[in-house]
């Protein structure tokens, strides 16, 4: 029988791997192939629905070689794309809104892209109505969420990933070559460097070493760094071929950890980047954005637009709490982190219980008007690396930080005046959308225009595609029809013109514009207008770093000169201003110290990283001391460590 079908690169491993499957599926199924397409094993039949009917042989065969498994039907056993297609349209209910234009067929992959504003259709009654499209059409549906909001972003992501099917399917095929082979080594060690983002922040990432595998760690960009050079990790002072790596993991969009995964590319990485779906979204946005200014600003970055589409090719995606083969001896969890939307905690399972790692990266150990809390329990923890970016530092709690927020809001009101807040595109402006929503639905604050300016609400668009993935407060929300993003005072400003209208108009309103640090955007064209009149205020929601623009308008001073098209303008700062801390996506000095005492079960070592070394060095001060006076916290065996940049550690010799 085996010799009927088609097998590729068969090992001692993937031997098992196919006894396992033939001892399992019917055999009115009809094997045709079986193939490993990246962590997948996809087993093509000619008739699916004895399996999909019983469901058991698919969990069965899972269960034994612990490994992900999709079924797909062969090509000469699917309807055509117009039967198909009619088929679909007949099975849907008539008020799901799902009309042709939601549907697409990947025809390399057998699979039909099917986009509704409720994909809980398709997975009642136990997946009644997906089997049944699988099972009529041999068409295998992936359904995606149709936003409320239009995303650019998601709509030509698919649309990519579709038209590039063939290639991404090679691309696959070799991903799980890679994974699923023998290993070749025996004398077990698990090593891990320090590229970037240790006793600073910027430019994070670390190199994981196994006997059998490199896996990098994030790969970051530090804008602010003097030279192009410094900005980068420093995976060159390794002297390791890009060819060895592989895998990378991205635990978030945010740049300072992902702003250089193209550059992979552009030099020879040929392998996976394993990431969240919506990390993957906000991911490309982002970078799109930051090669964008970097053309603008005349400062280009070695990568380009081909980069970021080589990369998109290779994303893996992954659900929370999925387990997933990313290397022979490597599998890879993700948990939720708080941080921004589709951030997550990296659980690293090497060899046969060998070791544990987890890299918390980004995290928030406190429930948001936009997230729940970061994961603390995990099935084993070794060696925890943690975030330390505000160990000196202790945030103002987030009732008192929003009603802070508010009074700031209805003080200006009541002077007739505007709100201007710069702020980040990405978590920062969605939590402060969510924090206007709410106060004013509770009549915390007049229902008024909340214009929305720069990138926004396209990220905004991305969240509502997520809403299983936002705080608990917001996806009921979501279900009970009040969907917090779509509120009626929200209006998004499309064209420069409009901006003229808002800043003339004698109607009080907030803004939010990008940047968050006035180092460009709308939001210095907003600030400028609007500076000068009392009745106006600037409120900064995030960090400004030294030297911004922002941080000097918050420091004080009351002159600042904008260069404006050809000309230097001086502006005179009378508005209000304002800076509320405690809408940080990041943990405080005291969700840090709670959460190394809450996650579970205890570390045996704790790497502090992300964090400048005034943070790191007092983070690390603060946990010595507090572990001698409370048993509980943290056992005196466990072994603290604060590397630097290029330091190695070796976890298991």
């Amino acid at each position: 029988m085996r010799g009927l079908i088609q097998v590729t690169l068969v090992d001692k491993v993937r031997f098992k791997m196919l006894e396992e499957i033939f001892k399992n599926i019917p055999s009115e199924a009809g094997i045709t192939k079986i193939e490993f397409e990246g962590p997948e094993i996809a087993i093509y039949l000619k008739d699916v629905k004895s399996v999909l009917e019983k469901e058991e042989p698919i969990k069965s065969i899972a269960k034994v070689i612990k490994k992900r498994v999709v079924v797909r039907v062969d090509e000469s056993s699917r309807k055509d794309v117009d039967e198909a297609l009619q088929i679909i349209l007949n099975e849907v209910p008539p008020d799901s809104g799902i009309t042709r234009e939601d549907i697409s067929f990947d025809e390399v992959l057998g699979e039909v892209v099917i986009k509704t504003a409720n994909p809980l259709i398709f997975f009642k009654d136990k997946r009644q109505l997906y089997n049944k499209i699988f099972m009529e059409t041999g068409w295998r549906p992936r359904v995606a969420r149709k936003p409320p909001l239009r995303s650019t972003i998601l709509e030509s992501t698919i649309k990519y990933l579709v038209t590039q099917s063939d290639l991404r399917r090679k691309i696959l095929r070799s991903v799980g070559d890679r994974i699923h082979r023998d290993m070749l080594f025996r004398e077990p060690y698990v090593r891990v460097t320090a590229l970037g983002g240790f006793q600073e922040v910027g430019r994070s990432s670390v190199l994981l070493e196994t006997q059998e595998s490199k896996v990098l760690l994030d790969f970051g960009y530090n804008p602010s760094a003097p030279s192009l050079k410094q900005s980068m990790p420093k995976l060159d002072a390794l002297n390791i071929s890009l060819e060895d790596i592989d895998a990378v993991i991205v635990t978030h969009a945010h740049l300072d950890h992902c702003g250089l995964v193209p550059l992979l590319f552009k030099f020879g990485y040929e392998g996976p980047v394993y990431t969240t779906e919506a990390t993957r979204d906000l991911m490309v946005l982002l970078q799109l954005d930051l090669l964008d200014i970097s053309r603008r600003e005349g400062k280009p970055l070695p990568f380009d637009l081909q980069d970021v589409h080589k990369a998109l090719l290779r994303t893996i995606t992954l659900k929370y709490g999925e387990v997933t083969d990313i290397s022979p001896d490597v599998r890879l969890t993700f948990y939720r982190a708080g941080h921004i939307l589709g951030s997550a905690i990296a659980h690293i399972h090497v060899g046969v219980g060998l070791h544990n790692v987890v890299y918390t990266s980004d995290f928030k150990y406190g429930k948001t008007r936009l997230l729940d809390e970061a994961h603390t329990e995990f099935p084993r923890v070794d060696t925890l690396i943690m975030e330390s970016t505000y160990g000196n530092s202790v945030q103002l709690p987030r009732e008192e930080a929003e009603s802070e927020f508010l009074n700031v809001i209805n003080r200006t009101l009541e002077r007739r005046g505007k709100v201007l807040i710069p702020t980040l595109a990405v978590g920062r402006a969605q939590e402060v959308l969510a924090i206007l929503a709410a106060a004013m639905d509770e009549n915390k604050i007049p229902e008024i225009p909340v214009y929305i300016e720069g990138m926004i609400n396209e990220v905004t668009a991305i969240h509502t595609a997520y809403p299983d993935l936002l705080s608990s407060d917001i996806r009921n929300l979501v279900n009970e029809g009040r969907n917090p993003f779509l509120h009626k005072s929200f209006k998004v400003v499309e064209t420069g013109k409009a901006r003229i209208e808002i800043t003339d108009s004698d109607e009080p309103a907030v803004i939010l514009a990008t940047s968050g640090m006035l180092t460009g955007g709308p939001a210095v064209e907003y600030f400028r207008v609007m500076a000068p009149d009392p009745r106006n205020s600037i409120v900064f929601v995030n960090y400004q770093v030294e030297g911004t623009l922002g941080r000097k308008v918050k420091d004080g001073v009351k002159n600042v000169n904008l260069v404006m098209e050809d000309r230097l303008e001086t502006v005179t700062i009378n508005m209000e201003v304002k800076a509320v801390e405690g809408f940080s996506g990041h943990s405080d000095q005291n969700q840090l110290l709670t959460y190394l005492e809450s996650v579970t079960p205890k570390p045996k070592k704790v790497i502090l990283n992300h964090g400048e070394s005034e943070a790191t060095n007092n983070l690390y001060r603060l946990i010595e001391e507090r572990r001698k006076r409370n048993k509980s916290f943290l056992p005196l065996t466990t072994e603290v460590y604060k590397p630097r940049v290029l330091d190695s550690l070796a976890l298991v010799t």
